[in-house]
């Protein structure tokens, strides 16, 4: 794509999902000119956003759920120091010291921004007819309340693309950014993009937004972040692997702090025998996990499947090949709608006992029979009432990992299995940002002209705050984007 110095848009956003897209939205609303780089054809656009569905941490389209930021709080990375818990609690954003500014931790002035900014972000939304409300979902145990956007992800790129369309923005497709173009004193005036030819352009523009999501589609650095388990871990879904890091990669190479924990990423517990995206089995607490060895290796159920499922997937791509199953009885029938916690197209295997099962799977038949009856045995005596969608604390004893609820006895065939592997939503590892999105420096200082949206925002240590990352999108492409209109229109 050629570029003449008159055509340098006011905004170059590299990405095209709900990020790129409510960023290009709102500054076209504000009279700025837009161009969105997007490496997928126009049939494919939207990364991780076209297959996701989009539930959001609400309680109502107006309102955020109750833990919404206490979740943020409860998960700042492990072993943060507290000199620098001190500083953030002793003044305001401005007088915070230049490193506790960079530090990669999600700093509550962020997560304020974000978590105000949720409600009046659904309004803007809900202007040009999309639609918010509570949406079924395959998970059987909640401990937060959901709401989801009628016709998921690809309804949103859709509609938001459309929008960006209707206002005159560009959008040039199978085209990749790859490092930035800045002026002698650093500010970033544009990028360096390869088009479907492999050829390298230079595209000028006054400000430019990273929104090109995390590194899950990149398995180098996946192995670089991650160790050698990344050999065992794949993208959720197809758009996953549209995102290969570039655009970190670019802000790193030009001084940008880090921020959220490049070690790790959001999980999903997927069948990886089928061919649909996000083909996740979520039936595991009411049966037992095991890997290639017939051993169990973790607490299938510590609480709700909803606050537990990334770390519990996490493990799976520690285990021999990656690849663990789930095994469980006809007793399954017990629980009302069971089958909605999966989503695979393929069926389990079925056997009339254990060590048949076992041949099913690929297992040792003596170790996976142990197994299941050192668990049998370890299972609560007497016939307690079972409540699957309760926490029971029905929990086994004289046995590790110890099971915490919905421990019975695995005694009634035929017998399932599922095989289920890890698979990467987003990668956790991005750019530390101000609360107006502008990435920041390693000494705390905003990089002139360079901000940063959805996945490409390090927010994420330890466990992901379920239901928070589409928002994440939303949110700071519009905070982002409100942003450089403030800045255009002072400069004017």
């Amino acid at each position: 794509m050629m570029q003449k110095q008159d055509d340098r848009p006011d905004l170059l956003i590299v990405g095209c999902g709900v990020a790129g897209l409510s960023a290009a939205a709102t500054a076209l609303e504000a009279g700025l000119k837009t161009l969105n780089l997007e490496r997928a054809t126009p049939e494919n656009f939207g990364g991780g956003s076209r297959w996701t569905e989009a539930y959001m941490r609400m309680k109502n389209d107006s309102e955020i759920a109750d833990d919404f930021e206490e979740h943020f709080a409860n998960h700042p990375g492990c072993n943060v120091d507290p000199n620098v818990l001190k500083a953030i609690s002793s003044g305001s954003y401005d007088s915070w010291p230049p490193n506790v500014k960079a530090h990669p931790f999600p700093d509550p002035e962020l997560v304020s921004r974000f978590a105000d900014s949720v409600p009046e972000t659904i309004r803007w939304l809900k202007g040009f007819g999309l639609k918010f409300e509570p949406q079924p979902i395959y998970l059987l145990t909640q401990n937060t309340s959901r709401i989801a956007a009628q016709g998921g992800g690809l309804a949103l790129i859709e509609r938001l693309r459309e929008r960006v369309l209707e206002l005159g923005g560009e959008i040039a497709y199978q085209t990749t950014a790859v490092d930035l173009i800045h002026d002698d004193l650093g500010a970033v005036q544009g990028v360096f993009a390869l088009n479907a030819r492999g050829e390298r352009h230079a595209l000028h523009a006054h400000a430019v937004i990273l929104a090109s999501g995390g590194f899950q589609g990149n398995q180098e650095m996946m192995t670089r972040y991650l160790g050698g388990k990344a050999a065992n871990i794949r993208p959720v879904a197809p758009g996953g692997y549209y995102n290969r890091g570039e655009g970190i990669e670019m802000a790193l190479r030009a001084g940008a702090a880090p921020a959220g924990e490049y070690g790790s990423y959001h999980a999903e517990p997927v069948d990886p025998r089928s061919l649909q995206a996000e083909a996740v089995i979520f039936i595991y607490p009411y049966g037992i996990l095991v890997n290639r060895r017939g051993e169990r290796f973790i607490d299938e159920a510590p609480g709700t499947v909803d606050a537990h499922y990334d770390n519990i997937a996490r493990s799976f791509a520690e285990q021999p090949e990656g690849l663990v199953y789930v095994v469980f009885d006809s007793q399954v029938e017990d629980i009302p709608r069971w089958k909605t916690s999966i989503r695979s197209d393929v069926p389990p295997l079925e056997a009339d006992t254990i060590e048949a099962l076992a041949v099913l799977i690929d297992v040792p038949a003596d170790a996976l029979a142990d197994t299941v009856q050192a668990f049998n045995a370890a299972c609560p005596a007497g016939e307690a009432e079972f409540k699957p969608f309760d926490l029971d604390h029905q929990a086994t004893s004289g046995i590790e990992p110890r099971k915490s609820h919905w421990s019975r006895p695995l005694k009634k065939g035929p017998f399932r299995a599922y095989p289920i592997i890890s698979t990467a939503c987003f990668t956790f590892g991005a750019l530390k940002v101000s609360p107006d999105a502008e990435v920041l420096t390693k000494d705390g200082y905003p990089i002139r002209g360079l901000y940063a949206a959805g996945e490409t925002v390090g927010i994420y240590h330890q466990v992901y705050n379920g239901s928070t990352s589409v928002l994440r999108g939303l949110v700071f492409g519009r905070i982002a984007a409100s942003h450089v209109v403030r800045a255009r229109q002072q400069k004017a």
